[in-house]
């Protein structure tokens, strides 16, 4: 063989082989870019979830800083609320108040003879100390909002007296209200922290077969509640109308009327004869009382009236709310007292 063909195949082999390394280097290199890369991305994930894991473990720990907080605030309100009913007790309890707590709400109830005479509003100044001593209490307590309930027992009005309260539904919210006036007006009480609610004689206490049952029927009764408690009746009190239902009785009201504030207290007019049956009960806010809008209750004062067909009587216009009865007033007793 040639030297000429030695140097040929020498030269193909050598290109040869240059060809399979350059091949060799060629595919070790993507390989080792595609792992170069699936690192990358296997780094950038580790970092996202390593950031996630943080971000989490923040939200953890506020999460955990706000139980804390809530857990101290409950035990802050719990304590507040042991001591208002301590200072309750020890100014006001006695054998025409009485005081009760249950789920997380403080009633003061209030029997009637200590703050009206028998079928009147007025109050009388027994019960403006009483009302007054619970005023200094509360002042100590800023954030707590106050509902003052009136309850009567289910002894109808007296006729003379039906001009200026139709019925029960009237004289509770009346009471309720005289008791909202003076807290505001003349004991200091922030008015956005009240309300006033009559309930008539459907909400007893006590059996209305009695005397005694009834003097415990007959009360005010002065719910105070934390903003927490106050659920649907803060909308109320911020102005905002519930839809009430159709009467139980008979006796036309205007119930429009009562929810946009116009014609407050007893559910609206209603008919001389079917007074007994009103369907009343008034949920009104101190601030519509401090503004001036003082209606009188028949020609005397007011509260709840409502307006009858035959001699008219004035109307309060108070913010209302009108809650119906669910069942039709009781219009005869055997009751010994008459208001």
């Amino acid at each position: 063989m040639s030297k000429q063909t030695w140097i040929i195949a020498g030269a193909l082999t050598l290109t040869l082989l240059v060809a399979v390394l350059g091949f060799s280097y060629y595919a070790k290199h993507r390989e080792a870019e595609q792992a170069n890369s699936e690192l990358a991305e296997v780094r950038a994930t580790l970092a996202k979830s390593q950031g996630e894991a943080g971000d989490l473990s923040r939200k953890l720990a506020e999460g955990q800083e706000r139980i804390e907080a809530l857990e101290q605030e409950k035990e802050t309100a719990v304590q507040s609320q042991k001591s208002l009913e301590g200072e309750m007790r020890a100014a006001l309890e006695s054998k025409d108040v009485t005081i009760s707590q249950l789920q997380g709400k403080l009633t003061v109830s209030i029997l009637d003879r200590i703050l009206f005479d028998s079928g009147e509003a007025d109050l009388k100044p027994d019960g403006a100390e009483v009302l007054r001593k619970v005023a200094t209490i509360l002042a100590a307590h800023p954030n707590l909002r106050i509902h003052v309930v009136g309850h009567t027992d289910d002894v109808p009005i007296r006729p003379a007296a039906r001009k200026r309260f139709p019925s029960n539904w009237e004289l509770s919210t009346a009471r309720a209200t005289a008791a909202v006036r003076f807290l505001t007006e003349q004991a200091g009480v922030d008015p956005r922290r009240l309300g006033a609610v009559g309930y008539g004689e459907f909400r007893p206490v006590a059996p209305n077969s009695t005397p005694e049952g009834r003097a415990r029927n007959r009360r005010i009764a002065i719910a105070i509640l934390s903003d927490e408690l106050v659920g649907a009746d803060a909308v109320a009190m911020s102005g905002a109308g519930i839809p009430a239902r159709p009467p139980a009785t008979a006796g036309a009201t205007n119930g429009p009327a009562a929810l946009q504030g116009e014609r407050a207290g007893a559910g609206g007019p209603t008919n001389a004869a079917a007074a007994p049956q009103t369907a009343a009960g008034a949920l009104t806010n101190a601030p519509a009382v401090l503004q001036g809008e003082r209606g009188a209750l028949g020609t005397e004062r007011g509260g709840a009236g409502a307006s009858t067909n035959g001699p008219a009587a004035p109307q309060t216009t108070v913010g209302a709310i009108t809650n119906f009865p669910p069942a039709p007033l009781t219009t005869e007793t055997n009751a010994p007292e008459a208001k």
